[in-house]
Order: structure tokens, then C-alpha cells, then sequence
């Protein structure tokens, strides 16, 4: 993936840049694996899994912090 996509973390609100966390997130996945269809065989796994549920969901946080920090808490 050779495509610039994230120009900037700033966004105009919190909304937004939870948005981007999740963008973020998503894009970290696809780079790991770019496989589309294998990416699609092992959702059915992780989307009952807790664990895997509860993973995704710090990944979001841990970007999220960053994309709030560029931004200054939008303070």
C-alpha cells in the first residue's frame, strides 16, 4: 500500500478523531495482512472471541490517545 492517505491527525472534534482512531486501526490490520480473503476467513474466529474483541478495542484507544494529543485534547 503505496497510497498516501493520512495527510494530518487533526480533526475539528473528539467525533472525528475517534473516527480516525478507528481508521487508523483498521489500516494497521490491512497492512499486516493484505490478504483480503484470508482477512475474511478468520473474521467468523475473532468477531466471537472476547479476548480478540477486547484487543481491537485497546488498539482503537492507544490510537485514539495519539490522535487527542495531536489535537491538543481540542482544547
Amino acid at each position: 500500500m503505496s497510497d498516501i492517505w493520512l495527510t494530518s491527525l487533526i480533526t475539528d472534534t473528539p467525533q472525528e478523531g475517534f473516527e480516525l482512531a478507528i481508521t487508523l486501526s483498521r489500516r494497521g490490520v490491512k497492512y499486516t495482512q493484505p490478504d483480503a480473503e484470508v482477512l475474511h476467513k478468520l473474521r467468523p474466529i475473532y468477531a466471537k472471541s472476547a479476548d480478540s474483541l477486547t484487543a481491537a478495542s485497546h488498539v482503537i484507544a492507544v490510537n485514539f490517545q495519539t490522535v487527542a494529543a495531536a489535537n491538543n485534547y481540542w482544547k
